[in-house]
């Protein structure tokens, strides 16, 4: 299962994730896996890493004072960063493994204004998300990201939103937002995002000096965490696996299921991704599984249920 994470974790750095969020939560949470992780080695370095969210599923047990910290919603796309040296925007990065990044100037130039009110080198992190009414919208937004053509880039619903200003001035993350949205930026504060995925919330200190002064650990911010809301499934039995062709010529294997109402929709089928992915989740015909809607529109197994 590690095995599996790990390619996992290298599709999802390099813009095409093949399992969801909340499946990837599961096993991680099943297996005890802290850190699963993938090194970029042919990419270009971020002037400032971009640190990955300490999770916390349980509100009462958060790392901060939730009293005070800035509620933002942690929007489900494509972490990107971008650089802009003496106001002119000079260079836009994948999130990579947060060290080093993939160049993707010329898509993200596209989303985000050419020149901001700042002196010297200036690093904005944010996310590039497509509408929910788009499939597999968190896959577009990231796979984007990697088209050739820009023409076809172009054709794309993407929007890009910023989350944070490295290093900056303002003594509040509410001041370092309000200046980004002046400057022509869409962000997480002021942006409507109820036509966009999410994946939880991001609690983070209202004031910045605080949020220096935490520090880091090797993998995130102390003074911000993201609060994943784990949506509750519906039970019900594994009754067959059966392999499909998809579009891409690829074959798969699929979960027949004993149908079960979920969000007003009868579901008997789910996707199961690979061999691995069953094997992780310990399946066997006839066992109980919990489903969900990824997305409120894919059903994913996420766990048996013993």
């Amino acid at each position: 299962m590690q095995r599996f994470l790990e390619y996992a974790s290298k599709c999802y750095y390099e813009g095409n994730p093949i399992i969801s969020d909340a499946e990837y939560d599961a096993l991680e949470h099943r297996y005890g896996l802290e850190k699963v992780g993938y090194t970029i080695t042919d990419g270009i370095e971020h002037f400032y890493p971009m640190y990955s969210l300490q999770k916390c599923f349980d509100l009462e047990k958060a790392p901060l004072n939730i009293e005070d910290c800035v509620i933002s919603p942690k929007l489900d796309g494509a972490a990107v960063s971008l650089l802009y040296v003496d106001g002119k925007f000079a260079l836009g990065l994948t999130r990579g493994d947060g060290k080093i990044g993939r160049d993707a100037s010329e898509k993200l130039k596209l989303l985000v204004p050419q020149s901001i009110e700042t002196n010297g080198i200036v690093q904005i992190t944010g996310e590039v998300v497509c509408p929910s009414s788009v499939e597999n919208a968190r896959n577009v937004a990231a796979g984007s990201l990697n088209l050739k053509s820009i023409e076809e880039f172009l054709t794309r619903p993407l929007t890009f939103v910023a989350y944070d200003m490295q290093q900056n001035s303002f003594d509040s993350y509410s001041e370092t937002m309000t200046f980004l949205e002046s400057q022509g930026f869409h962000t997480v504060l002021d942006f409507d995002y109820e036509e966009y995925p999410t994946d939880g919330y991001v609690y983070r200190t209202y004031s910045n000096r605080e949020f220096v002064g935490l520090g880091y650990t090797s993998h995130h911010p102390r003074g911000a965490f993201a609060y994943k809301v784990q949506k509750l499934g519906k039970i019900t039995t594994l009754l067959d696996v059966v392999w499909q062709v998809g579009k891409s010529g690829v074959v798969s294997p699929v979960a027949v299921l004993e149908p079960v109402n979920i969000d007003d929709a009868t579901v008997q089928k789910a996707t199961l991704h690979n061999i691995e992915y069953i094997e992780g989740l310990g399946l066997e015909i006839g066992c109980k599984v919990e489903i969900i809607r990824s997305g409120d529109i894919i059903p994913r197994v996420v766990r048996r249920v013993d």
